[in-house]
């Protein structure tokens, strides 16, 4: 079930009804991927092209080299070097990158049922986590940026204000603006409650002056290996 379905796995021949063959099951398999990928993520259609054409590639250049050590060797260095003419990306995407590479890799050499199983334990894999909720997702974290005049000091300013409206207040960075006529100060907030967040901003404009204010859902990281 598991064998190869190339007539002469072990030489360098290919028959062209083989070749064809891979090549709609590597193409099946990168558009399966690219959804598994787009499930619940956010994407770009260049990426998912990426995804498509990956295991394509990766199994035509694998039936070229099959027997033929020297440009095996040759191939690999030319893949190494896409890595750093390639902008860092988070681990989702790398994962999917390998994974794309792997059924092309499963596929140039015939055995398409053992991609098609990698993809199948992949896809069910990221189906079954996706769906699981994050436990850093609390609806009430914000981002909160607070412009003051430099001479205020920034240390407990806000801190009754911090102790009326939210479970935690926590102050990650300061910096100078205006030619450093103004600090800016950047706190991750939890709310006690969503519908106080008016009434908490107001009672912070009333502080620093009506200086600029931003308010908003904390970005979420890239999670990059």
């Amino acid at each position: 079930m598991l064998s190869s379905i190339l007539s002469n796995a072990a030489t360098s021949s290919v028959k062209p009804g083989e070749f064809l063959v891979c090549m709609a099951a590597s193409l099946c398999m990168g558009m399966a991927l690219a959804w598994i990928h787009a499930y619940k993520n956010q994407v770009t259609r260049n990426f998912i092209l990426t995804l498509i054409l990956l295991p394509i590639i990766v199994q035509t250049v694998i039936m070229m080299v099959n027997g033929n050590l020297g440009t095996g060797v040759a191939v690999m260095g030319a893949f190494s070097l896409v890595r750093f003419r390639s902008a860092p990306g988070n681990s989702r995407e790398i994962s999917s990158i390998f994974l794309a590479m792997a059924v092309g890799l499963a596929d140039g050499m015939g055995y398409l049922m053992t991609g098609f199983l990698l993809i199948l334990t992949a896809g069910a894999t990221t189906v079954l986590m996706a769906k699981v909720p994050g436990r850093d997702s609390g609806s009430g974290d914000r981002e909160l940026k607070v412009t003051i005049p430099e001479n205020l000091d920034y240390s407990e300013i806000f801190d009754d204000l911090f102790q009326k409206y939210t479970k935690k207040a926590e102050l990650i960075r300061v910096r100078t603006v205006n030619m450093g006529s103004l600090y800016e100060l950047q706190y991750h907030i939890r709310l006690h409650e969503e519908r106080q967040e008016k009434a908490f901003l107001d009672e912070v404009r009333c502080r620093n002056g009506n200086l600029s204010l931003t308010c908003g859902r904390i970005p979420s990281g890239r999670d990059e290996l």
